[in-house]
């Protein structure tokens, strides 16, 4: 009797001992470092502490992406050109409990670029994470495509990364590191017909996260790229219409997949929580193909 007594004491003790495993912010890891941090039978957030801003924040991607950082307790600022939007995506996330804001911002514009991340650290106080997603996506080949259209899809697509990631990187200093998650495309590691300036695009992308991982990796800022092939959101929508050409259409694109099935937003968002989180410490440079198997063959 007295054995169990003390058996349900150390029980209990061993519940209501915290896990704090967690690195402190901003600090490098020294080898012996895990990554929990909560006490048993609490929730275990891989983003507590940290803020995020995102780009293309209202739909898609950007939208399971702010919702699934919320969820990992990040704070979680959305940009993006349709207010309307973005309000609905912060609204989400107060919902789940978690604190939100969302900015008007054209990502190809440097003072919108500035006011959004001088926003953000007005808000929460800091920057840890900026979530490059906003894209642009043209079917055609370089004889099919305007010139001010090309300009577009570049000022977009390689762009508008650019000025994010220059803009956050001084806030990202008084941090003692921080992470940047390009949402890239896997045409900008193989080519595609009629996809001329997005390939050209997408692959400024994946060559703008190396050589960003290479100048900034000793400040402790990581740099990584989130390659998907098809992810069914509105800026693919119009790919397959509902006609009989459409729909053999999208049978042929399916039957190039191995898993069988395109991407869902929520897939890419959960790549960007791990690559936004401790979990990737020593990942960096790194354009990563979320595509279903595509690019195994």
């Amino acid at each position: 009797m007295r054995v169990g007594k003390l058996d349900a004491r150390v029980a209990r003790a061993a519940w209501n001992v915290p896990l704090n495993l967690r690195a402190p912010q901003g600090d490098r890891d020294d080898g012996a470092t895990l990554l929990l941090d909560a006490g048993m039978g609490k929730t275990v957030t891989r983003l507590s502490g940290k803020v995020a801003l995102i780009t293309g924040g209202g739909t898609g991607i950007g939208w399971a992406t702010a919702l699934a950082f919320a969820r990992e307790g990040a704070s979680v600022a959305v940009a993006g050109r349709r207010l309307e939007k973005l309000r609905e995506v912060i609204a989400e996330v107060q919902k789940q409990g978690g604190a939100g804001l969302a900015m008007e911002c054209d990502v190809t514009r440097a003072r919108d670029v500035e006011r959004a991340v001088k926003g953000t650290v007005e808000r929460f106080g800091r920057l840890n994470v900026l979530v490059n997603n906003a894209g642009a996506l043209h079917v055609s080949t370089v004889e099919g495509i305007s010139e001010e259209e090309w300009d577009r899809v570049m000022a977009v697509n390689v762009k508008g990364p650019f000025l994010m990631s220059r803009a956050v990187l001084p806030e990202f200093r008084k941090c003692g590191g921080g992470a940047i998650v390009n949402i890239g495309s896997v045409l900008g590691l193989v080519a595609m017909k009629d996809r001329a300036a997005y390939c050209a695009s997408k692959g400024g992308v994946t060559m703008l996260t190396k050589a960003m991982a290479i100048d900034h990796g000793h400040e402790n800022v990581r740099v990584n790229c989130i390659c998907p092939s098809i992810v069914e959101t509105e800026l693919v929508k119009g790919l397959f219409d509902a006609s009989e050409k459409g729909q053999a259409l999208r049978k042929g694109r399916l039957g190039l997949i191995p898993l069988g099935r395109f991407g869902q937003p929520r897939d890419v968002a959960e790549m960007a929580v791990f690559l936004a989180s401790e979990e990737s410490s020593w990942l960096t440079g790194a354009a990563i193909p979320l595509d279903g198997g595509l690019t195994a063959y």
